[in-house]
């Protein structure tokens, strides 16, 4: 199992948001490759990059930091957050991105996301923002009637690289992963699930790993050194993964 620590990008800066809400921003580095560059070194093989004013705007703000971040860091990079076009996917991707993350869109737009991820095969991952079962867009501030299995199951005709499953309501809480959700994804899905929102404990790691999950992304509980990432990859070593 993969673990991805997360650099998430407002104003430039690398910060952690509580449920997605920007009035809970708290800084921790003036510089998100500095962030990155950290995690490359304590021995993380890939990074979860959020423009977190993208996500809310539909508008690449921060694209001059996230370009920064890529080329000091050797590290492989999963990057979301405003991805709405295919110019936005080509632009990412030449960049150096390799696999980009489509969310509001794919609410949206269904059938051009299946697009998408056909047309550039293992590249594209789908997130899946999840309030109460059903799907949150535009930055999870607008919630929907789509339920998160019932999209699974229609963008898995495009083979993503994977779904991204994110309960909102534990983001950046440290109150435990929604393992029952995410049973449930892994339970009608056969694409790789990677698991966001909420982890606290390197226990949280390993049922994760025991519920399946094909990666976790760790944001939060890093930063407050609630455990260290090399604890976390040793834990998650111990559990198959899909991805790559």
């Amino acid at each position: 199992m993969i673990v991805f620590p997360a650099v998430d990008v407002k104003d430039g800066r690398c910060v952690r948001l509580e449920k997605g809400r920007p009035d809970t921003a708290r800084q921790y580095y003036d510089e998100p490759w500095v962030a990155a560059a950290h995690w490359q070194e304590s021995g993380a093989t890939w990074l979860h990059v959020v423009d977190l004013d993208g996500a809310l705007s539909g508008n690449n703000t921060n694209s001059n930091a996230i370009k920064k971040l890529i080329q000091k860091t050797e590290i492989n990079i999963q990057i979301g957050g405003g991805i709405r076009s295919e110019t936005a996917i080509s632009k990412a991707i030449k960049a150096g991105v390799k696999r980009v993350v489509i969310g509001t869109k794919a609410v949206k737009d269904p059938q051009w996301t299946i697009a998408q991820c056909l047309s550039n095969p293992g590249k594209i991952v789908v997130a899946l923002d999840a309030v109460k079962g059903r799907v949150s867009i535009e930055g999870w501030r607008q919630g929907t009637e789509t339920k998160v299995e019932e999209l699974a199951q229609l963008l898995q005709k495009g083979r993503p690289a994977a779904f991204l499953y994110t309960d909102v309501e534990r983001d950046g809480m440290l109150s435990h992963p929604h393992f029952s959700g995410i049973k449930n994804l892994l339970q009608v899905t056969d694409i790789p699930v990677i698991a966001s929102g909420g982890v606290s404990s390197l226990e949280d790691i390993q049922k994760l790993g025991a519920c399946g999950a094909d990666g976790v992304i760790t944001g939060k509980a890093l930063y407050e050194e609630k455990f260290c990432l090399q604890e976390a990859i040793d834990i998650a070593n111990n559990f198959q993964s899909r991805l790559e």
